[in-house]
């Protein structure tokens, strides 16, 4: 692995991110569009971050706010004009100046692995090049910045190859292209910084322009061929941000999968780039892992779940189910079709069942709520067993309050809690009952009306409406 400094100075990654990205269409900037739930500016970062590079600063546009997406320590340099990459550069260039590396990506190519980034220091380092081009050679070469190599194998330039015009027919027909990613020595870099001009049609200053000038110091710009075509996966529109989604999904479950964990069908299932999962868990079809969740070993989720920030224990299940930021503890059943709502824990060997609701609550080891419930706003003791149709009422037009149902309790069907109530350790409640005070421990609470039958009934509603028809 690359590490972050050299000799008395440092290295200092510098990733391109003050485009403005109009071909989005969108209100986000650019690099904040998520890619597998990350933001695609983390990902030069993250990757630059575990290559050991110590020093990482964004060149970003004026007025822009990067935010909550980049992680603590990184810099922020802003580029005040859109005058190309080459300005991108030269807007940081005491940075430059005070590095005795720079390592330059683009915020806008998410894709570029630790691995090849620690490669290509490793290349530059023992070439003793003031300047090392990550370059890949492509069957189709397309736009492409071409790369242009004299004697011994140097680069001499790159040429752009965007409009008709800028390469000649023989440049065209080289097949290694300039990835955009560079390794640089920082004197001689901002030196050269200093000596390129705008002077085209688009009035910018290119980066690749800094290359000839090296050239002409007799400093020695070589290339570093990456074989992975990321290297060249950049965004500029929705339809290269699926591209690239799709790609790093492939990437991630290929990376779970050689860690031990089962993926029935790669096809349709969503992992983020920040979910940890143990071995011997198994992922079923239609699932998505979202955000920071956390699964443990031999556990089973999905078919069809979708969970978001949350803790899955060893051994527990999660069937045809929505969780957001809850917890489920070791050898918990959830599901089917259950609803895990912030706040809510599930705690060992615990089940949510069937038409199940719970938010902010506690269910406590071994408790079962087996189905068609909803839990809100309460405590449930271990072992206590809840019956179909049990309500906590928890919120009064104005405050939620909470219940507390004690260790082994026993709750009938269809039994309503209007909180703030308590049942106790061992209490039961009957079918129906409508709890309003306390229960005390091993009590049974009952409560109910009587029960009348109207004879008839449906006879004179009958005739009732037919009478109204009449009158119509």
């Amino acid at each position: 692995m690359a590490s972050g400094k050299t000799g008395a100075g440092r290295t200092t990654a510098l990733i391109m991110a003050a485009g403005q990205g109009t071909r989005m269409k969108s209100s986000l900037p650019k690099v904040l569009h998520p890619v597998c739930g990350r933001a695609m500016i983390a990902w030069p970062v993250l990757a630059a971050r575990d290559a050991g590079i110590g020093r990482i600063v964004v060149v970003v546009s004026p007025g822009s706010d990067l935010g909550e997406s980049l992680p603590d320590g990184v810099k922020t340099v802003v580029q005040p004009e859109s005058d190309g990459t080459g300005g991108a550069v030269r807007a940081a260039i005491e940075v430059v100046r005070e590095s005795d590396e720079v390592l330059v990506l683009s915020g806008d190519v998410p894709l570029v692995s630790t691995e090849v980034i620690a490669s290509l220091i490793e290349d530059h380092r023992g070439s003793s090049a003031a300047a090392t081009v990550m370059t890949a050679v492509l069957d189709d070469p397309g736009s492409y910045g071409r790369v242009v190599r004299g004697e011994g194998g140097q680069i001499e330039k790159i040429v752009e190859a965007k409009a008709a015009g800028d390469a000649t027919p023989e440049q065209l027909a080289i097949r290694e292209i300039n990835s955009g990613i560079y390794c640089f020595r920082g004197g001689p870099l901002a030196d050269a910084l200093g000596r390129i001009s705008n002077d085209n049609a688009q009035g910018e200053y290119y980066l690749p322009d800094v290359l000839p000038v090296l050239n002409e110091e007799g400093l020695k710009v070589s290339a570093h061929v990456a074989d992975d075509p990321a290297v060249n996966l950049g965004v500029n529109n929705r339809a290269d941000l699926a591209v690239v989604e799709s790609e790093a999904r492939r990437r991630i479950l290929r990376e779970h999968m050689m860690n031990g964990v089962t993926i029935v069908d790669p096809g349709s299932t969503w992992i983020d780039a920040d979910v940890t999962i143990g071995p011997d868990t198994r992922i079923e079809p239609g699932t998505s892992l979202r955000g920071a969740t956390e699964v443990g070993s031999g556990a089973v989720v999905g078919p069809h779940s979708t969970i978001t920030d949350c803790g899955i224990g060893d051994r527990s299940t999660v069937l045809h189910s929505v969780l957001n930021l809850c917890e489920v503890l070791e050898d918990c059943l959830v599901g089917p079709f259950s609803y895990l709502r912030p706040g809510a824990r599930l705690e060992e060997g615990s089940k949510a069942g069937t038409f199940v609701e719970v938010k902010n609550s506690t269910i406590g080891p071994g408790a079962k709520v087996p189905h068609l419930s909803y839990v809100g706003d309460a405590e449930i003791g271990g072992g206590a067993n809840l019956g179909a149709g049990t309500i906590t009422a928890n919120y009064d037009g104005v405050r939620k309050h909470r219940t507390v149902i004690g260790p082994d309790s026993r709750l009938g069907v269809d039994t309503m809690l209007v909180a703030p109530v308590e049942v106790g350790e061992g209490a039961y409640t009957g079918a129906g009952a409508v709890i309003r005070e306390d229960v005390p421990a091993r009590a049974l609470a009952v409560s109910r009306n009587d029960q009348r039958n109207i004879y008839e009934y449906a006879e004179r509603r009958k005739a009732r409406e037919a009478e109204g028809d009449q009158k119509s």
